[in-house]
C-alpha cells in the first residue's frame, strides 16, 4: 500500500486502556492528560458514551467529568485515542545505528575543549544506568589539579661558605599557586604527596680554587631526608663549575609539614663558592594519586 509522506509507524502500536474504580460520583482523575474529551473513548457498563458538553462526559487535562454520577456497581474504562501512550516503544535491544539519525548528537564533531560546566556521561555500575556530571566534578573525582605548586630562583648569585651545610635562599618567586611559599620554605595547605625538586649551579669565586665536592639536600621540618652530590676529587683537572640536581617525592600533612633546600660545597684551598641565579631553582607540586 502506498503512502504520501512518511510511512505510518504501525509496528508496536496499541492504545492504552484505563479501568476505573467506580463510586457514586461524577468526577474522576485520568492517569494521562488529554486535550479534551475527544481524546478518549469512555465505556460504562459496556456502553460507549458520547463525548462533549451537554453529553455523557467532558475531559480536560487529567480531569474527567460525567454528566450523571455512576453507581458503585458500575464498570467503567477509557481508551486513550489522542495518544497511543506506551505503544511506540520498540522492544529492548532492537534499535541500532541505522534506526537513529546522525543529528542525535549535537554538532556531530569532536570537541577540542570542555567548559567547566559542560556535562559528561558516566555509567553508574551500582544503579546500572547512564548518569551525567559536570566536567568540574568529573575532574575532581579523578584527582584534580597538581596544586599547590610553586617555583622559585635565587635573586642573584648566592655565596655559600666552604665546607658548611647552609640553607639555600630562593627569593624570587616564578609562581606560587596557593601562597604556600615564603622565606625559601614550602608549606603546602593540602595533604598529599609532593614532587620536590631543586638544582644548583656551583661555581668557585677564583679560577685557581677547584671544587672538591658539592651536595644538595631536601630538608623536611628541619631534618635532612634526601641528598644528592657530585664528587670530582678523582678528576685529572680542577673543576671550577658544576651542576647539582635533586628530586624526591615527599608526603606532606597539608598543615605543618614544610620542605627546604640546603647546600654544601667543599672548595680547594678553603675557597668559597656561589650557586648561580641562572640555572638554580627550587620547586614542588602535588602528585595526583
Amino acid at each position: 500500500m502506498a503512502y504520501i509522506g512518511n510511512t505510518p509507524a504501525e509496528n508496536y502500536a496499541s492504545f492504552l486502556t484505563e479501568t476505573f474504580t467506580v463510586s457514586a460520583t461524577t468526577n474522576y482523575t485520568l492517569s494521562h492528560a488529554v486535550t479534551n474529551e475527544n481524546d478518549i473513548r469512555l465505556v460504562i457498563n459496556g456502553v460507549v458514551q458520547q463525548p462533549g458538553s451537554g453529553k455523557a462526559y467532558t475531559a480536560s487535562g487529567t480531569t474527567l467529568t460525567l454528566s450523571s454520577a455512576t453507581a458503585s456497581g458500575d464498570s467503567m474504562y477509557a481508551v486513550y485515542l489522542g495518544r497511543a501512550l506506551q505503544t511506540v516503544n520498540p522492544p529492548a535491544a532492537s534499535v541500532g545505528n541505522s534506526q537513529t539519525a546522525p543529528t542525535i548528537i549535537t554538532g556531530q564533531t569532536a570537541e577540542t575543549s570542555v567548559a567547566t560546566d559542560d556535562t559528561v556521561l558516566i555509567h553508574d555500575t551500582s544503579a546500572g544506568a547512564l548518569r551525567k556530571m559536570t566536567r568540574a566534578n568529573f575532574v575532581s573525582g579523578i584527582g584534580g589539579a597538581n596544586t599547590p605548586a610553586f617555583m622559585a630562583k635565587p635573586s642573584g648569585n648566592i655565596t655559600i661558605g666552604d665546607d658548611t651545610v647552609a640553607k639555600m635562599t630562593f627569593a624570587t618567586e616564578v609562581f606560587d599557586t596557593d601562597g604556600c611559599y615564603a622565606s625559601s620554605r614550602f608549606t603546602p595547605n593540602v595533604a598529599g604527596k609532593y614532587m620536590v625538586s631543586g638544582a644548583a649551579i656551583w661555581n668557585t669565586n677564583t679560577s685557581y680554587d677547584g671544587l672538591s665536592m658539592g651536595r644538595i639536600f631536601v630538608y623536611k621540618n628541619g631534618s635532612q631526608i634526601f641528598v644528592n652530590h657530585f664528587d670530582p676529587r678523582n678528576s685529572s683537572q680542577d673543576i671550577i663549575s658544576s651542576f647539582n640536581y635533586i628530586s624526591v617525592a615527599v608526603d606532606m600533612n597539608g598543615s605543618s609539614d614544610y620542605v627546604e633546600l640546603y647546600g654544601y660545597v667543599d672548595v680547594q684551598n678553603n675557597g668559597i663558592a656561589d650557586f648561580w641565579e641562572t640555572g638554580s631553582y627550587f620547586s614542588a607540586y602535588r602528585l595526583i594519586t
